[in-house]
């Protein structure tokens, strides 16, 4: 069984910057890949990124360049780095974990780009 608990997040300013952590507890060591995902009222869910348990990482085309996403394993957490916030960068940002016995979830947590 794995934990999924996201945190950071809240309103941003255009070109601003935010910092989301995603804390993952119990069987980690099972962890294959965990991923952040976004969704908007005007968009269906959307992959942001990926970080394997090898620490291979991958970014949507939309955030390349702009996001960034690490894992710290002193404190369990994958956490995405946003620089140049932009309106359309508004969503739900959730954190999925993906191991051997299945697919977990966080509850998510809005980040908003607004002046």
């Amino acid at each position: 069984q794995v934990q999924v608990a996201e945190s950071g997040g809240g309103l941003v300013q255009p070109g601003g910057s935010a910092r989301l952590s995603c804390l993952v507890s119990g069987s980690i060591s099972s962890i294959l890949t965990t991923g952040w995902y976004r969704r908007s009222a005007e968009k269906a869910r959307e992959l942001v990124g990926t970080i394997s348990s090898s620490g291979a990482t991958n970014l949507a085309d939309s955030v390349k360049g702009r996001f960034t996403i690490s894992r710290d394993r002193t404190k369990n957490t994958v956490d995405l780095q946003m620089n140049d916030l932009k309106p359309e960068d508004t969503a739900v940002y959730s954190c999925s974990v993906i191991t051997f016995s299945g697919g977990y979830w966080g509850q998510g947590t809005q980040v908003t780009v607004s002046s």
